[in-house]
């Protein structure tokens, strides 16, 4: 499979994607905009709890064979630093994944991925592997596994 630029259209069936677009509210003695309440953070039975991930950088060509869902809580995953993030998603097809989609999403934006959407484990590919993320925390089971039959190898052009 081949990881294109992720794009807000492309990702939507996903979830989304959060850039510095749309309107914004300029703050601090008029040095800072700020663009408000751009992700829907879907939360069932939880609270949402703020975490930092420190995952080692993968290589390309990517092996991916590992795919997981939260069906209790969607996930968003902010670069803490220059980096690339392959985001491997696919929709769900009677509790298993279907076809899956990989995008490249740089440092310039978050991807919220939503509940219940199968999606592959943290992969950057560049960068210091910091993520902040916004996800549920609380009791209960929030995360399905499955592993492929048939891996993955992930390519970007």
């Amino acid at each position: 499979m081949i990881a294109v630029p992720i794009t807000p259209e492309a990702f939507a069936p996903f979830g989304q994607v959060i850039a510095l677009k749309g309107k914004f509210v300029t703050i601090n003695d008029g040095m800072c905009q700020r663009f408000g309440d751009l992700a829907d953070i879907d939360i069932v039975d939880g609270k949402p709890g703020l975490s930092l991930f420190q995952s080692k950088l993968r290589a390309l060509p990517y092996t991916c064979h590992l795919l997981e869902r939260h069906p209790l809580g969607s996930q968003c995953f902010i670069p803490m630093s220059d980096a690339a993030l392959l985001v491997i998603v696919a929709p769900d097809e009677g509790g298993h994944p279907g076809q899956p989609e990989v995008f490249v999403a740089r440092n310039d934006v978050a991807v919220n991925i939503a509940r219940n959407t199968w999606h592959g484990v943290l992969a950057p590919i560049e960068g210091s592997g910091l993520f902040a993320v916004i996800d549920r925390i609380g009791a209960g089971n929030n995360l399905e596994e499955h592993r492929l039959e048939q891996p993955l190898t992930i390519t970007k052009n």
